[in-house]
């Protein structure tokens, strides 16, 4: 088996085993919050014997590790359970599966993570062959300033400074984004457009400095020598030379970026009371409805998980040793 496909299939198994690992420790951290959902909806004065009857109804009196298997069992299968919560009621017939409910809110996440991704990747990696060709002077040191103020900014503060000057003091953009499932794509794309923003200031810088962390280290290459005496301009000895040399460092950043990018919505939506899945898990969480909060989480780790894996493979393939083995 060739090295590349063998290393690559070790990937995808450890990425397998790690989810299995964090489908664990999610089931077991949210089993082990305090109260639950029939204290949420019974109150503090509810008798223990109603308490009892209302889990029975809900089947959380059987054992925790085969109320996991069930849900890790359907979770395989897109099947996500029931939500305690859903229609407003813990009736079986008025209570919605889970999926029916993520399903909404999980399209606006990646709507969200989409439009900051067209958005924060050019922007990265223009300014990172930027400060790279410009190096040692003042727009390289302004840039990267700004992106380490970025960097050490929360992104909660980031979206309140945002709102403050976009939306309240310019008026450009709402200071809210709720959005439905019968908004028009052109009225939720600009609803979007200041969550998206927030989250372009806190991964753009990341990937940035990587590019031109890659690019200077490649300026001092034999080959890129050669190129310069051979009469080639800078930006030619750049975009022709180093950038196609870069690009492995590069795409592995911007997958790492990308991963936190789906899993970070959490904060910046709850700011703008963005209808996403982050929004969604946070509401669960308070409401003690946790098949929703479950999937919720199980979903932000598979994501990142994949990316990860992702970032790994691109890694891998553009790794010369394991293409041309010996």
């Amino acid at each position: 088996m060739h090295p590349v496909i063998r290393t690559v299939l070790q990937r995808l198994g450890l990425g397998l085993l790690t989810l299995f690992a964090v489908s664990v420790i999610i089931f077991s951290t949210l089993e082990m919050l305090p109260g639950g959902f029939a204290e949420a909806i019974l109150g503090q004065g509810a008798t223990p014997e109603t308490v009892a009857a209302f889990n029975k109804s809900l089947g959380l009196d059987r054992p925790p590790l085969t109320r996991y298997v069930e849900w890790i069992t359907g979770a395989v299968q897109g099947d996500f359970g029931k939500s305690f919560a859903g229609a407003g009621g813990w009736r079986s017939e008025n209570v919605r599966t889970v999926s029916g409910i993520i399903g909404p809110r999980l399209y606006n996440t990646f709507f969200l993570a989409g439009l900051t991704a067209i958005i924060a990747v050019p922007i990265a990696l223009g300014l990172g062959l930027l400060t790279a060709l410009y190096r040692n002077t003042w727009f390289d040191r302004v840039a990267n300033a700004t992106t380490l103020t970025t960097i050490a900014s929360p992104e909660f503060f980031v979206a309140y400074i945002l709102v403050f000057f976009l939306a309240v003091k310019l008026r450009w953009f709402p200071p809210l984004s709720t959005v439905s499932a019968t908004t028009p794509f052109a009225e939720h794309f600009y609803k979007a457009l200041l969550p998206a923003l927030t989250l372009t200031l806190v991964i753009v810088a990341h990937m940035m400095r990587m590019t031109r962390a890659s690019i200077i280290s490649l300026l001092a290459s034999p080959y890129i020598e050669m190129a310069r005496l051979k009469g080639l301009s800078r930006s030619q000895v750049i975009l022709r030379h180093a950038l196609p040399n870069a690009w492995a460092p590069i795409a592995t950043v911007i997958a790492f970026n990308l991963a936190y990018l789906v899993v970070g919505v959490v904060v910046v939506e709850v700011v703008f009371t963005y209808p996403g899945i982050g929004q969604l898990m946070v509401d669960s969480v308070g409401s003690r409805d946790m098949p929703v909060a479950q999937a919720c989480a199980l979903i932000f780790a598979a994501t990142y998980i994949l990316l990860n894996l992702l970032a790994d493979i691109i890694a891998i393939i553009t790794n010369p040793r394991l293409l041309h083995p010996k």
